[in-house]
């Protein structure tokens, strides 16, 4: 959910990618592919999968937060996640039914009826108060500070979660989330799955060689007039990679999270495709808008109209459902047969 807020987990100007993402449903996508016009099959819900068993918190207890506190929980019984990505962990450990807000970027189905209260980088410290939470979930790219700072001290437990830029994160985000509701043997069962379902995804990438196929990951956001090339720090290629395909913004040397897109950069990068938020292709009015952006239509990708998309509430999310990502990616990528 986002903005991409990439620094959801990254640097702040994938923060605001997070904020500004807006999904509608599930984690497929299009891809448009040469001499293919037809589009996909409509992607399925986008809801979250639970835990079987719904787990019984074992309460109170003291945690490390990200940000150097120690943060003590007594209850967990209203909980108010501030990123989407972190909303959809407590949702699928079982507790969905403690939850009471969430940010604009939580979409999926059993979180959409919730308040907002949060807008990535503009949470109202008033809202989230106004609801009396017992708990509140963020990352260190949640804002702003202030608004932070007065939630803790009107009393409440602030949990601070580390970004996530990886699939090395996933268990990581799980458990820090599981332990502060003390459920961690919720969120190893669910670390288990969740590695379980990646493993299985990635054995359905085709060997590819030498010949891996490259990959651009370009922010876009048509309305406002940003157009962005993602970087190593963007998010994605951890993904991509896990796909078996090249990002080509890291491998072209940008270091930072997204750079404005210059022909020139394009031009070097040579991508054979270009994935894209699902909100962020439609902003630019579709592949047709997209090849206009000044270098696209020089690109192999642009040449074949060899576009990837995912929605923007889960691509860079890195958390439960991040094997479907993953497998509509390879899907995408390679066809159906992968």
């Amino acid at each position: 959910m986002p903005t991409p807020a990439a620094s959801h987990r990254f640097p702040r100007l994938a923060v605001a990618v997070t904020a500004l993402a807006l999904a509608l449903t599930g984690c497929g996508g299009t891809a448009t592919s040469p001499g293919s016009s037809a589009p996909a099959p409509a992607a399925a819900p986008d809801r979250v999968e639970p835990l079987a068993a719904t787990p019984q918190p074992a309460l109170p207890v003291t945690v490390p937060s990200a940000d150097g506190a120690q943060v003590t929980v007594t209850s967990g019984d209203r909980v108010i996640p501030l990123t989407g990505s972190l909303n959809e962990i407590v949702h699928t450990l079982g507790l969905g039914g403690r939850v009471v807000a969430r940010d604009i970027t939580a979409t999926f189905e059993q979180a959409a009826a919730l308040p907002v209260v949060t807008r990535g980088h503009d949470v109202s410290a008033e809202s989230v108060l106004s609801l009396r939470p017992t708990l509140v979930l963020a990352e260190t790219t949640t804002g702003p500070a202030e608004a932070i700072q007065q939630i803790r001290d009107a009393g409440i437990p602030v949990l601070v979660v580390a970004p996530a830029k990886g699939l090395d994160d996933v268990p990581k985000r799980i458990d820090a989330v599981s332990a502060a509701l003390g459920v961690r043997e919720a969120g190893a069962q669910l670390n288990q799955r969740t590695a379980d379902r990646i493993a299985a995804v990635r054995k359905n990438v085709p060997a590819a060689g030498d010949k891996k196929p490259r990959v651009a990951f370009l922010y876009l956001r048509g309305t406002a007039s940003v157009y962005l090339l993602g970087g190593s720090d963007s998010g994605a290629a951890s993904l991509l990679e896990a796909a078996g395909a090249v990002d080509t913004g890291k491998e072209s040397g940008l270091g930072k999270d997204f750079t404005p897109i210059t022909s020139e950069a394009l031009a070097a990068a040579a991508p054979d495709a270009i994935l894209v938020m699902s909100k962020g292709l439609e902003s630019v009015g579709g592949v047709d808008g997209l090849v206009k952006i000044p270098g696209v239509a020089q690109t192999p990708a642009g040449m074949d109209r060899r576009v990837l998309t995912i929605d923007d509430g889960v691509l860079l999310n890195y958390g439960p459902r991040t094997d479907q990502v993953l497998a509509s990616l390879i899907t995408q990528l390679y066809g159906k047969g992968a």
